[in-house]
């Protein structure tokens, strides 16, 4: 048996690009500035709520000059910058224009994976691979986005002999960049970089390298493969070794693919209105409502419901706690969840009973009065082909309802038909952008 953490790496590869990577630059406020002309060249960050405590989920190029970045607290922006224009996120609008983006980079070059809502990767073909080709075409690309979609929509390219080093020089350069890494550069090129600018290494992985005593980029890539190897304790340390120098190892950078997803959900942080146990029962109802039409839509069943309330503490409270936790937004809280597990289903009336057990068993008390946070979560997922048929009609016909209610939802809306629970959280609650989920279109909203 072969030991592929001993093996020889490939012979040397030619200086060819194979794969370029499209990284839209500050996308969610480009879009703001694009839609409203009156905020162009102007401090402005995209954030969830109005509220002093949220976070900015993007900062135009203007406010991050500033200091303010994605994870910035509106009362620190304000700080920083009185003037600051906030804009509350659209879902469907960022949805739109990814789509629009989308359609124009695949007009120059076919897109291959759109990994986020604001990245594209193509991959070249023949006498594409050539770098002045290359060049042509990602310049192209640049040009497309301009004039199709508009001109506020900057984006930088990153061109790589294979993905991982394409998504790598993407953000070599912001904004508007083009950086070409070529396998004769490597691995000089990417020397100066930090560990964290490594796609997959996050801060976990960071201190996990730290402690076995890498802290910079130059240590990493004086690593022979087995030490790779060691280091990771895994193929994916044989993987890095050989994406860093050029070569291709057949996944080539791209997330392992599973068979199957394995939950389904929605979380809310509660504007300031509903942070009371009916408001956030509301809310929660409503997340419900979202999670079990997309699991129709998917044509899915689940067999088990997950809730999760995070709790606001007051500096006393948070005192009289052995262990709390800080949200992002600042918040001290302490936080509560239970998993209830039933039948598989796919119907709202079935899951909102689970729901409504499971509320009844969350704590009581003057620790437990002021919920920011719930978060609904489908797990045990299974394809509606695979459930077992029961012995029993559904006497209840709801199966037939929930089916009457998306027919209806996905014309007019998907809060158009609900149950009365989250009447308080029907205008609440909308769906956020997942960077790392590309939206859906269900009839006229976007999931």
């Amino acid at each position: 048996m072969v030991d592929d953490s001993t093996a020889l790496p490939p012979p040397p590869i030619e200086d060819r690009f194979t794969h370029i990577h499209v990284d839209l630059n500050s996308f969610f406020a480009s879009v703001e500035q694009q839609l409203h002309e009156e905020y162009r060249n102007k401090p402005l960050a995209v954030v969830p709520t109005f509220a002093d405590t949220t976070c900015a989920i993007a900062a135009s190029y203007e406010a991050k000059y500033l200091g303010i970045k994605t994870g910035t607290r509106v009362a620190e922006m304000k700080k920083i910058c009185p003037d600051i224009i906030l804009v509350e996120g659209d879902h469907a609008v960022y949805s739109k224009y990814s789509e629009r983006i989308s359609e124009a980079v695949h007009d120059v070059c076919p897109v291959a994976h759109n990994p986020s809502i604001d990245e594209m990767v193509c991959q070249l073909i023949g006498r594409e691979q050539e770098p002045p080709r290359a060049r042509q075409i990602a310049l192209a690309i640049k040009q497309a986005i301009k004039d199709r979609v508009g001109a506020t929509l900057r984006c930088s390219i990153g061109m790589g002999p294979n993905r991982y080093l394409a998504k790598i020089a993407s953000d070599m350069q912001k904004p508007d960049g083009l950086i070409g890494l070529l396998p004769s550069q490597l691995p000089r090129a990417i020397a100066h970089l930090e560990l964290r600018d490594l796609p997959g290494v996050g801060a976990r992985t960071e201190q996990m390298l730290h402690r076995k005593g890498i802290t910079t980029m130059s240590q990493l890539l004086e690593l022979d493969l087995k030490g790779m190897h060691g280091l990771w304790n895994s193929v994916w340390g044989d993987r890095i070794y050989h994406w860093l120098r050029g070569y291709v190892t057949g996944d080539d950078g791209a997330p392992v693919p599973q068979d199957m997803q394995k939950s389904l959900g929605h979380s809310h942080v509660l504007a300031p209105e509903h942070r009371s146990t009916e408001g956030a029962w509301s809310v929660a109802h409503k997340l419900l409502h979202k999670a079990a039409m997309r699991l129709r839509m998917e044509k899915m069943c689940t067999g088990a419901l997950a809730l999760t309330v995070r709790y606001s503490l007051t500096r006393e409270q948070a005192a009289m706690l052995p262990k709390t936790k800080k949200h992002t937004s600042g918040i001290t809280h302490t936080g509560w969840g239970m998993e209830a597990r039933f039948p598989t289903c796919q119907d709202t009336l079935s899951l909102l009973e689970a729901l409504q057990q499971l509320w009844k068993q969350a704590p009581k008390g003057a620790l437990y009065q002021k919920p920011f946070f719930v978060g609904v979560t489908l797990n045990r997922l299974i394809y509606e082909s695979e459930q077992q048929p029961t012995l029993f009609a559904d006497a209840d016909r709801r199966s037939e309802l929930s089916s009457t209610m998306d027919k209806l939802n996905l014309k007019y809306g998907h809060s158009t038909l609900h149950f009365a629970g989250m009447l308080p959280a029907r205008d609440t609650a909308p769906t956020r952008i997942a960077f790392t989920q590309i939206p859906v279109l269900y009839g006229v909203d976007w999931m």
